[in-house]
Order: C-alpha cells, then structure tokens, then sequence
C-alpha cells in the first residue's frame, strides 16, 4: 500500500485504566468514538487511492466515479457527524445522517457484490431521470416564450448536459433502464433478514420524514406541569446514541471491504481486508461489550 502515497492512519489506542474504566461506569462513548472516527479516516483514504496506483485493478471509469463517489460519501457524513456529536448536541440530526451512510454503504456493498454493468446503469439511470424530467420542463417553457431562456435555465441545462455526458449513457438509454432494487430487496439477496431491514432502514426513516415518533423522540417532550397540554418543544438536548456509531462503522467496514475487493488486486485487498477486519473485531467486541454493561 505504500506505493499510494498515503501514511495508513493509525488505529485507536486505550491503556488499561481508560478500558477500566468505561467497564466500571458502562459509558463506552470515548472509545467508540474515535473508532467511529478511524472508520471515517480509512474511508478517506480507499476512497482516494487513485486508478493510477499500481495496485489498482482496470476497471470502467464510470464505475470508478459511482463507487469512489459513494465511499467518499460515507466518510465525509461520517465527518460531518463527528462535528455534530462532538459536544454532545444535535443527535437528531445524526440520526438523518445516519441514514444517509447506510444507504450509500449499502449500495456499496450492492455493486460491488453484482459486479454488473447493468446495476451500475440503473444507480445512474434512477437520478438521470429526474434530471431530464427536469429538463423536459425548462426546454418547454423556453419553447412557450418563443425561445427566450433565462439565465437560471441556461445553467440548469448545461449542468444536466454534463451529468448526462459524464454517465455514459444516452438519454434513451437513461429512459429504458430499469429502477435499482429496492433496500429490501438488496438486503434480503446480501443474507440480511427483515428484522435488520426493519431497523437500518425503516426505523431510520422515522428521522428522515418527522414521523410521530421521530417527533416523541428528538422534538417534544413531556412537561412538568399539569398543564392541560401534557407536551412542549425540546432543546438542543439529544444525544447521538452509541448504537448509531458502531452499527453503521461496522457497515461501512464491510462496504469498504467489497470497495477493496473491487479494485484493488489480490495482495492489496488482502492487506486492507484484514486491516479493516481488525477494526471490525474490535468495535463488534466493544457493542458486546456495549451491550453487557
């Protein structure tokens, strides 16, 4: 891997008395932590091993620029949520990010896992369609004021050219392919049951929309008096929960596992497959041990 030009950033370290500790008070958040934040880094750097490296596979640049693109996704959300936690405020917003990194973690691993130009096609064909929807709309009001465009349109469609040409893809090529599966369906394929669908994807969903209870969770809260209306507004109170950081560090790991697999070749992968698996151990023996306190 040196021939990346990337120092490998070095995992986290905690002496005795610090792991003492956290096993007496059963608050295991400084340590997660900043395995949370090693994940992000090593995002970072997979993401940014570049197709010029001697360890890289050839590959379609389309599906380098899909996939790069999704790691780089994760790490910086993983970045952004680092902020957000770090004075223990805005677990509300966390909670969407979240999301956000399993998703693009998922369709990582999807992918790489299909290894079809197809799937590719359809994860590209899914947001291009919008883009010409939108573009259909500009073209026919330009055409209903005889051909006289604004400025905003103008850039609108040069910016919808350019996603276009850069995919590959024909414009009808992008109005024939096939949605991308569903989480559901993706998950149940990888060897996931519904249970764990239920609580990556549809319990997340409770943060992204404002259901009622995403509301009961993170935005009101019962009052202290008997006033005839039991509940008011919350603050800036909530926490990011633990569970949020090691559940998606652990999924990210094995997205960046296929990532690795994917592009790189065989001694690479190998040395960054045990790398990460190494982080995986030690976070999965800290949600156990999470889980005991």
């Amino acid at each position: 891997m040196s021939d990346t030009g990337f120092d490998l950033p070095e995992p986290p370290v905690f002496t005795e008395a610090e792991m003492a500790e956290c096993e007496k008070t059963g608050d295991y958040m400084p340590v997660i932590y900043e395995w949370y934040k090693y994940v992000g880094m090593m995002a970072f750097l997979l993401g940014h091993i570049m197709p010029e490296s001697p360890a890289f596979r050839s590959v379609r640049p389309q599906h380098y620029y899909i996939l790069m693109g999704l790691l780089n996704r994760c790490g910086r959300l993983i970045l952004a949520n680092v902020a957000l936690s770090e004075n223990g405020k805005f677990g509300e917003t966390t909670a969407i990010v979240d999301r956000c990194i399993f998703e693009a973690a998922l369709k990582i691993i999807w992918l790489c896992f299909k290894d079809d130009p197809e799937e590719f096609n359809r994860y590209m064909g899914g947001g291009l369609k919008t883009e010409l929807e939108l573009k259909a709309e500009v073209l026919a009001n330009i055409a209903a004021r005889d051909g006289v465009s604004l400025p905003i349109e103008d850039r609108m469609l040069r910016s919808i050219e350019r996603h276009v040409q850069v995919s590959g893809l024909s414009e009808a090529e992008i109005q024939s392919v096939k949605p991308l599966r569903d989480v559901a369906s993706m998950l149940l394929a990888l060897g996931h049951d519904r249970l764990f669908y239920v609580v990556a994807q549809r319990l997340g969903s409770h943060h992204v929309h404002g259901t009622w209870s995403s509301l009961l969770f993170h935005y009101i809260e019962k009052r202290d008096d008997d006033s005839e209306f039991a509940f008011g507004p919350r603050g800036h109170d909530c926490n990011t929960y633990i569970d949020q950081f090691n559940f998606n560090a652990l999924f990210v790991i094995s997205a960046m596992q296929g990532y690795s697999k994917y592009f790189l070749d065989d001694d690479s992968h190998k040395a960054m497959f045990e790398l990460l698996e190494s982080a995986s151990v030690k976070i999965q023996q800290l949600r156990n041990a999470i889980g005991d306190a």
